[in-house]
């Protein structure tokens, strides 16, 4: 299916790793130009390479997008380079376990810094262009904002924002003609979850529990499989499909899993 996406200019913060490179390259291979934002430049530039040595087209802006300015200046970048914007994908962020114990007012708020406020921030900035091109923004968030996780007060509270700031834009943006959804993440492998499993005693005989209880083929998702979702809903492919939370997880969050394997 043509997604017909050639030459959209879409910004995917978070771009040079795991989910969201996912989403470069995908966006890339439909003959979008993704915009990859993050805070390292040698990070984003290399994914941008490697779209481009694939016959895609890409661009990168370097920003630290847990500080306000930061993000104003990054959708400045795009629109100087391009002028205009078909499409955002907000993505950027880390489950950085800031714990109702373990925690403090200033790493609590950090965490929504680095987690939520930049998914505002990027919109607030870019919504005149996305106005002009009648675009759409897919927020990526996970299912610690309905499941809970432990230790992780502001990264749950963070998604729980995305999944609200969702639902409160699909509404105010609609006559303006702008979709708005979220993919929700459930467990899927990247080198961050990678990094996190090796921290727990025994990481491959949880890595196997975790499997387990994912139902779908017991296996973890791909951001593969996340980033064509969100091609999708960026797409006018999706053109009726406005507000909603979609979970790209396996039935992991709403499959009876006590059920699966039976």
């Amino acid at each position: 299916m043509d997604l017909l996406l050639k030459d959209k200019v879409i910004i995917v913060t978070g771009g040079a790793k795991g989910i969201g490179e996912g989403i470069v390259k995908v966006l890339a291979g439909e003959g979008a130009i993704p915009v990859i934002v993050g805070r390292k430049a040698a990070d984003n530039k290399k994914v941008q390479d490697e779209v481009i040595a694939a016959g895609g087209k890409a661009f990168q802006v370097a920003a630290e997008l847990s500080e306000p300015e930061e993000c104003a200046k990054a959708v400045q970048a795009v629109l100087n380079e391009f002028g205009r914007i078909d499409g955002v994908v907000n993505n950027a962020g880390v489950n950085d376990g800031v714990g109702l114990e373990t925690g403090d007012y200033k790493r609590f708020m950090e965490s929504l810094h680095k987690n939520m406020i930049h998914y505002y921030l990027i919109v607030h900035h870019a919504l005149p262009a996305l106005k002009a091109s009648k675009g759409a923004i897919v927020n990526i968030t996970s299912k610690t904002a309905e499941t809970g996780q432990g230790n992780t007060s502001a990264y749950a509270a963070a998604n729980g924002g995305r999944n609200a700031l969702t639902r409160e834009w699909a509404v105010e943006l609609l006559k303006y003609g702008i979709r708005v959804n979220a993919v929700v993440v459930s467990e899927c492998w990247t080198p961050a979850y990678d990094t996190w499993v090796k921290t727990l005693n025994n990481p491959e005989e949880k890595l196997t529990e975790i499997n387990s209880k994912i139902p779908l083929e017991n296996r973890m998702t791909t951001a593969e499989e996340l980033a064509n979702m969100t091609a999708f809903l960026l797409s006018q492919r999706s053109s009726h499909t406005t507000g909603q939370l979609i979970h790209v997880d396996g039935g992991y969050v709403h499959l009876d899993r006590a059920l699966a394997n039976a």
